[in-house]
């Protein structure tokens, strides 16, 4: 098992899978030792799938699109995975 096997299941998340996703790479690193980097990647991944299951983009820092932005308020799915939370629609 490697970085590149759990970035491999990773990559084409989405929010629909992130939670099966999240349980197979639980399931995948569920023998690797505590102190091994890869198992610690295997978490960081799981925590940004959790995360992901409460959005509607994955993007990263640098395609961040600002709220402050003209019409933000009025895109009904702009949570991206490092801020999931929805703009209110009233």
């Amino acid at each position: 098992m490697t970085r590149d096997d759990i970035d491999a299941l990773v990559g084409p998340a989405t929010p629909h899978f992130a939670m099966q996703l999240r349980a197979r790479i639980e399931q995948l690193i569920s023998d690797v030792p505590e102190d091994d980097p890869v198992r610690r990647h295997g978490e960081e991944q799981m925590q940004r799938l959790e995360r992901l299951a409460f959005a509607s983009s994955k993007a990263d820092d640098h395609h961040r699109e600002p709220r402050t932005r003209p019409g933000w308020e009025t895109i009904p799915s702009a949570a991206p995975e490092w801020d999931p939370i929805l703009p209110r629609q009233d």
